[in-house]
């Protein structure tokens, strides 16, 4: 919890907000990673990518 509060600081202070869409997607296409190599979801993820 600490890194996301580092993170949204530095933001913040350096007014670099055009980061925070980068980073969201980054974190969702590692979500999706890795649902799809974990779970039975895997052929649903794959045919997104």
């Amino acid at each position: 919890m600490d890194f996301l509060k580092d993170i949204l600081g530095f933001l913040s202070k350096r007014k670099k907000f055009w980061l925070l869409p980068v980073i969201i997607i980054l974190l969702f296409v590692g979500v999706m990673l890795s649902l799809a190599s974990t779970s039975a979801l895997a052929p649903f993820v794959y045919t997104l990518f």
